[in-house]
């Protein structure tokens, strides 16, 4: 295997790695902070140094057109603002390991949204593995009439909004011809979209009057904002221009393993036997909907393992 493919997949795991802690630190997190606050505060450290970054290694860092401008109000409306809005709120009623998994719809709900607002066809196979993502959530939410309106399943389907509201930001930022690249295009939105939910906030009555900054609230404000966001988006962008975003965007089920490791290990949360059907069934349907990825990928590790 080239010292390149190590490299990338050292990334990958990485990336797994900040990612899913950052649901077990939103989770810590929420135990004293305001959801939208504390989703604004994510975007308050990562911004500014997401933009300092921007400014030292790209020279077009700032937004000179149209479209520029378009696509950092799209990406902080959907994919900052709304999405993490809505993350952060249903976290306060489910666990890491649930959060991630529904959150891990992404790669599946993205094909669906570009089939709807784009009009790109799916075949016969790509329909059935987005059904099967769909059984899975059903598998996790378990919906009846009783537990339709407890407080777990009105988070998970937070949370499953938000998946569905990021995979509508990234397909609407395909329509955009912007001329910035990717991560000072990710600053600015950032930067933005922390108004927005700093707004959103204020809009629903929260107050941080009175909350203590004890050492473990700052340490999961600061695990969310520097490792999981300003070091994370960056990692994230780097393995999309490397290996493509299909394979990239593969992490997702990296993600759910690592929040249910460490919410089990760090804050006691359970990892349900439903979760872990959940997780399986929606695996199988991304599995499916992206079978000529992992044909690929089982076919070039089974040839590193012969030539060894």
């Amino acid at each position: 295997m080239p010292a390149g493919r190590y490299r990338n997949a050292a990334l990958f795991v990485l990336l797994g790695v900040l990612f899913g802690s950052s649901f077990v630190a939103i989770k810590a997190g929420l135990d004293a902070l305001p959801a939208l606050f504390f989703a604004a505060l994510r975007f308050d450290i990562a911004a500014p140094i997401l933009l300092a970054y921007s400014a030292w290694r790209h020279d077009a860092w700032r937004p000179r057109s149209r479209a520029d401008l378009t696509a950092i109000a799209v990406g902080a409306a959907t994919i900052v603002a709304a999405n993490n809005g809505l993350l952060f709120l249903g976290q306060r009623t489910i666990t890491p390991a649930a959060a991630s998994v529904m959150y891990g719809l992404n790669p599946i709900l993205s094909p669906a949204v570009a089939f709807l607002v784009l009009g790109q066809r799916l075949d016969v196979r790509g329909v059935v593995g987005i059904l099967l993502g769909l059984v899975g959530v059903v598998v996790i939410v378990q919906p009846s009439p009783e537990t339709l309106t407890s407080g777990s399943t009105v988070g998970q389907l937070y949370v499953l909004l938000a998946a569905a509201i990021i995979a509508l930001g990234s397909v609407l930022m395909r329509r955009i011809d912007a001329t910035l690249s990717s991560i000072p295009l990710t600053a600015w939105a950032m930067g933005l979209g922390a108004l927005l939910l700093h707004g959103w906030s204020l809009a629903a009555g929260e107050s941080v009057a009175g909350t203590a900054p004890t050492t473990a609230l700052v340490l999961a404000v600061l695990v969310v904002s520097l490792p999981s966001t300003a070091a994370a988006y960056p990692i994230y962008f780097t393995l999309i221009r490397r290996i493509g975003p299909v394979r990239t965007n593969l992490v997702a089920y990296v993600v759910p393993i690592v929040a249910a490791l460490t919410g089990w290990l760090l804050l006691g949360e359970p990892v349900t036997l439903a979760t872990a059907v959940g997780f399986c069934v929606v695996v199988a349907g991304v599995a499916l909907l992206e079978r000529h990825v992992v044909a690929a990928e089982l076919a070039r590790a089974a040839r590193w393992v012969g030539r060894r």
